[in-house]
């Protein structure tokens, strides 16, 4: 997939091409079907698959104090979008100034001039141009004026439609399962493992730590079933931790993942440190308490881990 950063970045002579717009947070299952609508409808017509995309989201610059937390980061976004398919992504600088582009602007120098579309795929509920002032109608009618075809698609969901909202409400509340079936594969996080206070591996449990940087939503605190995939994209079967640690004082709130089952061989050069990973979360397994003493704590991260590993291989 190339990826355009910016429309100047944009090779002139493109197209004809089959667009869609939008904000893509999570590629959720409800894009993904609006992406494989873009690649068939392109291959047929033997066109270029085009998505449109911004950075920052634009709840960012309107309304930054309200604006929803993002589930992925820029990287995980390029690179999902990239495994559906696409040919190209466009990624637009989001800025004031760009959003005061009327409906018919954006389709005239973008969508049209830049692109060359035969063909927009949209959900029913796109809004685009200042104020979103554009809409499902407006595209259609822009469509008969600039010559190219709309294709609505329509709610996509089971008994709600998928959404990003709904993404982020179900990791607000640690269903990691609920999330996962939305997006059709594990919620991930990616961040740089940091040095923390080393009492996992004092209790015999090493953990890697996230940067309270890393990117991606920070599910509801408490004990997950997950993965570790590392630099070397090796997947680690992992007991992640999310919180902060009630039995010990003093500890902010942090993600940190204990790899389960490595071989004994390579326990001692298992350094981490300084490594961009990924973690996913397949399932919640308890909520985060305050043990009495460190040995309580001890026995139940054996059972943290054995739960695990038997929610892993049932996986």
């Amino acid at each position: 997939m190339h990826y355009w950063k910016g429309l100047e970045a944009v090779p002139p002579g493109i197209g004809p091409s089959v667009v869609t717009i939008g904000n893509f947070d999570g590629v959720h299952r409800g894009h993904r079907e609006v992406l494989a609508a873009v690649v068939a409808t392109a291959r047929e017509r033997g066109a270029k698959a085009i998505a449109i995309s911004f950075d920052p989201h634009p709840a960012q610059v309107h309304r930054p104090e309200a604006a929803p937390e993002l589930i992925m980061g820029l990287e995980d976004r390029i690179e999902t979008l990239a495994d559906e398919g696409l040919d190209a992504l466009l990624m637009i600088h989001y800025t004031l100034e760009f959003s005061k582009a009327t409906a018919e602007e954006f389709v005239a120098k973008i969508i049209v001039g830049a692109l060359n579309a035969c063909t927009v795929v949209v959900g029913h509920d796109v809004r685009f141009g200042i104020d979103n002032s554009g809409d499902f109608d407006v595209m259609v009618a822009l469509g008969k004026q600039y010559n190219f075809d709309v294709i609505g698609i329509e709610d996509i969901g089971d008994h709600r439609r998928w959404s990003s909202t709904w993404v982020r409400e179900a990791l607000n509340r640690g269903e990691v399962g609920t999330a996962a079936q939305i997006l059709g594969r594990p919620h991930r996080m990616r961040g740089e493992v940091v040095h923390g206070a080393a009492r996992g591996r004092e209790l015999g449990f090493p953990t890697a730590n996230l940067d309270p940087a890393a990117s991606g939503i920070i599910p509801a605190d408490g004990v997950y079933a997950g993965w570790l995939v590392d630099e070397a994209q090796m997947r680690w079967p992992a007991a992640i931790s999310v919180g902060s640690n009630p039995t010990f004082e003093g500890v902010s709130r942090q993600v940190e993942a204990h790899v389960i089952d490595r071989p004994a061989e390579g326990v001692e050069d298992f350094d981490l440190y300084g490594q961009q990973i990924v973690v996913e979360f397949v399932e919640h397994l308890r909520p985060m308490v305050a043990y009495q003493g460190v040995e309580a704590l001890v026995d139940q991260m054996r059972e943290d881990v054995q739960r695990t590993r038997t929610v892993l291989l049932d996986a």
